[in-house]
């Protein structure tokens, strides 16, 4: 039996994928080209300078992958650690737990810091730790920015005083998946070793284009560790093979050649966009969401206010109402995408992800659906409550700051 077709456009508001931008998705309808022709490095070469301003770096290297963030975790662990290395990190969501799990797979001896899920990396207990590493043992501390299954941000920040105070060498990677391109990253003033980002979130693009920003500090760790008989093995994501490449605009092997177009498109729109007004545009759209969410009289997953989200809020159901019902109603009803809750917090609760090429009225579109979702899921919210409360916050508060 054939699908009925939908009225109308798909309403995304999961987490990422995110909306790609219309002049994005028309800058990736480009012909099949020589990747190793003469004229291939006017697009390429760029986009290692241009892109490390999404990271707030310009002592960082660009290096992009075919990849998922999953496969850009695997890079910064593979170049710059051995078996047997000790690793630092938080667990209080579900990419901070498979993060976990990639690296004791890998070989990696992971010392885990269990949180409690709505919260987030703790700076204080990180110090504690590496102060009681008196041989630095500890080579690498490893903390998700933006841990989307809780939505739940970490004081990235914090963490690197947190490593200073133990006067510790450990190398710091971060995973800014979910906050890169959308929440304030500054990977130079946080002395972050290794920044990891995914195309399909705060970059507007299609999922498939791994980058990571690797220090000096890193490059020359991994270089030190080229001679090593221990050191984690790693081919397609070898760093040393971009860097011999991508100097002349090229690649080792043959990259994504639209989401290289998308990028250089989709760098366009931030830069004209501003930065600054970028990371206030989603605050102001996570904090309408939130309103929402109290004018509803439920709880986000988040435990306090410090830990709030700007790309995604993860709302917790009231007891006895399948989270998962309301996701799938929203779906199958309203044409409305709404992000599942995962692991510990499935069934739990349903994330509305207001993150990337979005504005005020995409936003109302998506809380209004996942209102009536939840009426006639039996959740008993006052009809039109949520979208007041966030049109009033909106219209007070402008998406842009100039």
């Amino acid at each position: 039996m054939a699908a009925t077709r939908r009225p109308g456009r798909n309403h995304l508001f999961v987490p990422g994928p995110t909306n790609i931008p219309d002049r994005v998705q028309r800058a990736m309808l480009v012909p099949s080209e020589d990747h190793r022709s003469v004229d291939f490095p006017a697009l390429t070469k760029p986009l290692f300078t241009d892109t490390k301003m999404v990271f707030g770096s310009t002592d960082g290297t660009i290096i992009l992958f075919p990849a998922s963030g999953t496969g850009i975790w695997e890079s910064a662990l593979t170049n710059t650690l051995a078996r047997g290395d000790k690793v630092l990190t938080a667990r209080y969501g579900q990419f901070s737990h498979l993060w976990i799990d990639m690296a004791q797979r890998l070989g990696l001896d992971v010392i885990v810091q269990d949180e409690e899920w709505g919260t987030g990396a703790h700076p204080e207990k990180i110090e504690e730790a590496l102060r009681a590493d008196k041989g630095h043992e500890i080579k690498a501390v490893m903390v998700v920015h933006n841990e989307t299954a809780t939505g739940v941000t970490s004081d990235i920040g914090a963490v690197r005083k947190a490593i200073d105070a133990a006067g510790h060498p450990a190398l710091l990677f971060v995973d800014g998946v979910s906050s890169i391109g959308s929440l304030p990253f500054y990977m130079d003033d946080w002395r972050v070793d290794c920044a990891i980002a995914g195309s399909q979130k705060g970059l507007m693009l299609p999922a498939g284009l791994g980058v990571i920003c690797v220090s000096p500090k890193a490059l020359k760790t991994a270089e030190g560790s080229a001679g090593r008989n221990d050191r984690l093995g790693h081919v397609y994501f070898a760093w040393a093979d971009h860097l011999k490449q991508n100097p002349g605009g090229y690649f080792p092997y043959t990259p994504s050649l639209p989401l290289l177009y998308g990028l250089r498109e989709a760098l366009a729109c931030l830069k004209e966009e501003g930065l600054e007004n970028v990371y206030h545009r989603h605050h102001v759209l996570g904090e309408a969401t939130r309103q929402a969410v109290a004018a509803w009289g439920l709880k986000t997953c988040a435990k306090e206010p410090k830990w709030n989200s700007d790309t995604v809020t993860a709302i917790l159901a009231p007891e006895g109402v399948d989270a998962a019902a309301i996701i799938k109603h929203a779906y199958t009803r309203y044409n409305l995408a709404l992000g599942a809750g995962l692991s510990q917090v499935a069934g739990k609760v349903f994330r509305i992800g207001h993150v990337g090429d979005l504005n005020e009225l995409s936003l109302l579109g998506a809380i209004a659906g996942a209102e009536m979702s939840m009426l006639d899921n039996g959740v008993k919210v006052q009809p039109g409550s949520g979208v007041a409360a966030a049109s009033s916050y909106l219209r007070e508060n402008p998406l842009s700051k100039s």
